[in-house]
């Protein structure tokens, strides 16, 4: 991703941050150990490029490997905090209370997953769940786009998806094919949201999905479709109106690494400047109120999950009222 330079006196709602209040800390040193979703990743990326500039003798890494991988090294204790775009699975809660793993879960952005296809489509600006589900499942697979609307090229629709660790592509199976259904064999996959962007935008029958993000920063070569008549902005992420595809971005802390002073540095500095950088990259910012919860729970060490009930189903993606 390209991420647009941020000054270093940062805006957060009515919180005023400046990096000058983190530089004047005494100087901290060792490792921060990040991996996790594509989704998340611009997001930490700038979080960690503005942290430098204070704490350049920190050592902050932060890999890819999709949501699935990154718990798994997480929950292994591999790592210090796991990137997310999606709540953690009870299985993972699990693994996690068997390698001795507590966690902080903090919801840092909106994201609205984005269905988008070629600029020269024309034609599919607007489509249903039941689409989706037909273009992306073995169930009734629509194999070319007249498959789905007489009135359409009689051309073999290419489909992009991200890969099957990645939070993500969890996320859109669940809510388009169900728990139980299957997604079709002959998807391009990526861990790598750029490469899906660059697959749906070189071939004019194409249509693949990712984060918000990287659709805003490709509008050029990307059209985002409808989703029941509804296209994907900052208001219609923020105020669910978007559905079912707005959905809340996470990072999971380690909460034996939150005692690391270099660790908690800088998830406070990720906490105090997420509404600026997840904006300045694409993505929606939470109401201050949101933040305000989010940083209590933080400051409080608030351990577990408030996404996922015990039989692994959400219990809420639009949660400005239930979130505590």
């Amino acid at each position: 991703m390209k991420l647009a330079q941020v000054a270093s006196s940062l805006i957060v709602g009515s919180l005023f941050v400046s990096a000058s209040v983190f530089a004047q800390k005494s100087e901290l040193k060792g490792p921060v150990r990040i991996d996790g979703s594509s989704t998340v990743f611009p997001i930490t990326e700038a979080v960690a490029e503005e942290f430098l500039r204070t704490q350049p003798k920190v050592n902050v890494t932060v890999g890819v490997s999709g949501t699935g991988g990154g718990f798994k090294r997480f929950c292994a204790g591999e790592t210090d905090i796991a990137n997310a775009s999606r709540p953690i699975k009870p299985s993972e809660m699990e693994i996690a209370k068997t390698t001795g793993i507590e966690f902080i879960e903090l919801p840092i952005a909106y994201d609205g997953l984005t269905i988008g296809v070629n600029k020269e489509n024309t034609w599919a600006t607007d489509l249903t769940i039941a689409d989706l589900k037909r273009i992306f499942s073995t169930e009734n697979t629509a194999k070319t786009w007249k498959d789905l609307n007489a009135a359409w090229p009689a051309q073999p629709i290419l489909v992009y998806s991200p890969g099957t660790d990645s939070g993500t592509f969890d996320y859109f199976k669940e809510v388009v094919m169900g728990k139980e259904g299957k997604a079709r064999s002959d998807m391009s996959v990526s861990e790598d949201d750029n490469a899906l962007v660059m697959g749906v935008s070189g071939n004019k029958y194409a249509i693949g999905f990712f984060g918000c993000a990287y659709y805003f920063e490709n509008t050029d070569k990307l059209t985002a479709v409808k989703v029941n008549g509804i296209a994907p902005t900052a208001n219609t992420i923020e105020d669910g109106s978007y559905a079912p595809f707005s959905r809340p971005l996470f990072v999971y802390v380690n909460s034996k690494s939150a005692s690391n002073p270099q660790v908690k540095a800088f998830v406070d500095f990720y906490l105090a400047n997420a509404a600026t950088l997840s904006a300045e990259v694409g993505y929606v910012k939470f109401p201050a109120a949101i933040y305000g919860k989010v940083a209590n729970n933080w400051t409080k060490g608030r351990l577990g999950t408030q996404f996922t009930t015990a039989d692994g189903k959400s219990i809420s993606t639009s949660f400005s009222k239930t979130y505590e």
